[in-house]
């Protein structure tokens, strides 16, 4: 979500220079998608799932290879009150996360499962609604030095969910938070992980989407100018794994991550004026022969 979005966002893209950019566009979005937040691949049908946050309708879309809309799918009973990423489980069923939370005072986080064989529907209800609130959160909202409880991204693993958290700290020093959710119905309490550091400076290191490979070995978390790999990890033990940090040389609105396979990824911008709105095709080889 772009509120609060830094100022000098506009000023960073007029004096970054891309001619050494490891990213070119695959494709740009539809128009009327300016503000993708997540997106997921379905590697059967090969289509993007895509959606937007907060001010948007309550609907995902497939996108073809061609970047056209394939359908759109109304989420019944639901409203999109900051719906910031979105992930699939290894059946194919996908799962919305309305987790979006600049203000760090919503006490409504939550998360929606949508059945695989609704896809090529019109409309379709969730199939059980996931609700969650972090136990290290006592205020709401709490102080502006405290504002740990913002997500962007997540992903699905053996029947649980992965948040990584988006400092809004004033002060920002790079500190992420991971918290682990059961897949299941009912109101749960976020389990804390571990935390780690990317950066201190907020433009390049704020947190906007995290994904895990199909192979299940490799956790990418997406900022606006670079990646965050882990790999050779125990189980969900993804923050004890080894960690590399690969430069895009590109800076946009990233909000958006999903691996096509074990080494590529899809990434996507928001439209910014003239800039961004666009669905990119990176290998995670050719990142780390650069790095």
């Amino acid at each position: 979500m772009k509120k609060y979005f830094l100022l000098s966002f506009s000023f960073v893209l007029m004096g970054c220079q891309q001619e050494s950019s490891t990213l070119t566009p695959l494709f740009s979005l539809p128009n009327k998608l300016k503000e993708v937040s997540g997106i997921t691949y379905v590697p059967g049908a090969n289509l993007l799932w895509v959606l937007e946050d907060h001010g948007n309708p309550n609907a995902i879309y497939s996108i073809n290879s061609n970047g056209k809309i394939e359908n759109i799918l109304t989420i019944a009973n639901t409203d999109n009150i900051d719906w910031e990423d979105i992930t699939k489980d290894k059946e194919g069923n996908l799962y919305i996360g309305d987790f979006g939370n600049n203000d760090n005072e919503r006490k409504d986080l939550s998360i929606y499962k949508i059945d695989k064989n609704a896809l090529r529907s019109k409309s379709a209800t969730p199939v059980y609604k996931i609700s969650f609130t972090y136990p290290e959160q006592k205020d709401f909202p709490p102080k502006k030095s405290e504002m740990f409880y913002d997500v962007e991204g997540f992903f699905e693993f053996k029947d649980n969910f992965y948040l990584f958290t988006k400092n809004r700290s004033k002060g920002f020093d790079g500190t992420a938070f991971l918290y682990k959710i059961p897949n299941a119905p009912g109101v749960h309490q976020a389990v804390l992980m571990g935390e780690f550091e990317t950066c201190t400076v907020y433009n390049s290191c704020a947190i906007t989407s995290a994904t895990i490979s199909p192979n299940d070995e490799k956790v990418a978390v997406l900022t606006h100018d670079k990646l965050f790999l882990f790999e050779n990890f125990k189980n969900d033990d993804f923050l004890n794994g080894t960690k590399t940090v690969l430069e895009l040389n590109h800076f946009s609105q990233k909000e958006a991550a999903c691996f096509k396979d074990n080494d590529r990824l899809f990434l996507a911008d928001e439209r910014t004026k003239s800039i961004g709105g666009n669905v990119y095709n990176v290998s995670l080889k050719m990142l780390k022969s650069k790095s």
